[in-house]
């Protein structure tokens, strides 16, 4: 209490102690405080329990937007062509020799030799290259929150996997994990134990929406689930809470945003077709005015005219005159706010706004501002991707190569037990959105020792060594038919200084 509160205190205590009551009121936090004007949610519901609950339900709306809905389709096309790019994410071989570290070309050939086969045919049903798996995979976790993946190794009854390396996945949709089945140790079909660690996964044989099949009990479709091991399942999540063992859709929290657009538009489209169907209508005047248009016997005339272009009104009764409906369409506000909508809706699932509407307008640099600002949302997302699902897969690969006996033992011997499974994994880059100057960066960057060749080839989303045989068998195939190698133009960081120019000194002075 200051000096002023201290003094009305000791003549009213009951007006100091008001006072003070009030003064501690001011100081809390306003965003704490529930009012008539600004209701807030109280729930203390643990991750679990919300997934258990809503999921569901979201991702049945999620899909139904991609579907049905154009702009939350090309949203998700978006991410997928960012997280994952046409021809998904690479994977470089990185083994290391025991001797000095370097990297085993020989074996790192063979690898990549084996992994270029299998790419062919990596799921079960062998309709998907390893291209399409990422796609398809990216697009369910997206989506739906969560996707599965289930990993069959060796010899498998019925299955060939017509790959020289015996190993295969299954992805599965999250509806084949049910999410109303918690029992003891098991929580939304995941068993767990005493620390939360995944131990194994309930799976239905066939997809629960196949509800023909089967007799349903309760929520759980009996008889039909069977036990995956955890170490032999792939779980790709979108996690928004500690602990949460299920996923929740990116679109969790733009759905009513994206469905009011869409319904917005929906209704802006249906204005605009009535008001490119031009109503007109009759206006009567007062009866004394009005005759009416009766025949001799005094019955109404029954009139039909048709607009057509030019025509004149000349069957008009007295106090008659002919009005336009004019619905004030289509609406001019209806650009800037669904412009607006939209950005607002591309924050809350990480994708360009610009990439998602289509809209480029800007100068080079406000468009790279926002390239680069937003490419971190996408490596974010590629990195995740890539640590749940592309790198179990390329280790196991490895680990399945090794015992099929695939590999050269010598080789083997050769590099340090931990990296044979060693891999460089190769994203998407930023595009370029001016190639001129963006090559003249990266040979000044190059050409000062700032970035090498190979990390510079990477960010191109290519392999270094592939890039370097293509180059010389070009080369070799140029100067075989007596084609000369043109030289490299100059750069600002090995063009010759012009002598007619002043040179800068590191004082600022000119020589």
């Amino acid at each position: 209490m200051n000096l002023f509160d201290k003094a009305i205190a000791y003549l009213n205590p009951q007006a100091g102690l008001r006072r003070l009551q009030l003064r501690k009121i001011l100081a809390a936090y306003e965003a704490g405080t529930s009012t008539r004007l600004r209701k807030f949610s109280r729930d203390k519901s643990s991750g679990n329990t919300l997934i258990k609950a809503y999921a569901p339900s979201v991702r049945d709306q999620a899909r139904n937007l991609d579907r049905n809905h154009d702009l939350s389709r090309g949203a998700l096309n978006v991410l997928v062509n960012n997280i994952v790019g046409p021809s998904g994410i690479g994977v470089e071989p990185q083994p290391r020799r025991k001797t000095d570290g370097s990297i085993h070309e020989d074996l790192a050939k063979q690898l990549a030799g084996l992994w270029k086969d299998w790419c062919r045919f990596p799921e079960v049903t062998q309709q998907l290259s390893w291209a399409s798996v990422q796609r398809l995979a990216c697009r369910t976790w997206l989506r739906d929150g969560e996707t599965f993946a289930q990993e069959l190794l060796g010899a498998v009854a019925t299955l060939d996997h017509r790959t020289k390396v015996p190993y295969s996945i299954e992805l599965l949709e999250p509806d084949m994990v049910p999410h109303d089945l918690s029992e003891s140790g098991q929580i939304q079909g995941i068993v767990v134990n005493a620390w939360g660690q995944k131990i194994a996964y309930r799976v239905y044989k066939v997809h629960p929406g196949d509800l023909n099949v089967w007799p349903l009990t309760g929520n759980i479709l009996t008889g039909q689930l069977k036990t995956i091991p955890a170490e032999r399942m792939l779980h790709v999540k979108q996690s928004d809470r500690v602990g949460q063992l299920r996923g929740i859709s990116i679109f969790a929290s733009v759905i009513t945003r994206l469905e009011d657009i869409k319904d917005y538009e929906e209704s802006e489209r249906i204005a605009a077709k009535i008001a490119a169907s031009m109503a007109a209508y009759i206006k009567k005047g007062t009866p004394d005015l009005y005759d009416g248009g009766k025949d001799a016997d005094g019955n109404p005339i029954a009139r039909s005219m048709r607009f057509q272009p030019g025509m004149i009104f000349d069957d008009l009764a007295p106090g008659e005159e002919i009005g336009t409906i004019d619905t004030n369409r289509p609406n001019t506000n209806l650009q800037s706010h669904r412009d607006g909508q939209l950005r607002a809706a591309s924050a809350g699932f990480n994708a360009s706004y610009s990439s998602v509407s289509r809209n480029y307008n800007g100068t080079y640099s406000a468009q790279r501002q926002e390239l680069v600002e937003q490419w971190v949302h996408y490596q974010a997302m590629t990195d995740h991707f890539i640590s749940q699902f592309n790198q179990p897969v390329w280790e196991r690969f490895v680990v399945m190569a090794r015992m099929a006996g695939l590999l050269s033992a010598k080789w083997l011997a050769e590099c340090e037990a931990d990296s044979i499974d060693d891999a460089l994994y190769i994203g998407q880059t930023m595009p370029w959105i001016d190639p001129q100057k963006e090559i003249a960066s990266y040979a000044e960057a190059e050409a000062n020792t700032y970035i090498s060749g190979p990390e510079i080839i990477r960010k191109m989303g290519r392999n270094p060594q592939s890039t370097l045989d293509q180059q010389a068998k070009w080369v070799a195939q140029k100067k075989a038919q007596g084609i000369e190698q043109a030289a490299p133009k100059p750069t600002a960081s090995n063009q010759p200084a012009d002598p007619n120019q002043p040179q800068q000194t590191n004082q600022g002075a000119t020589a």
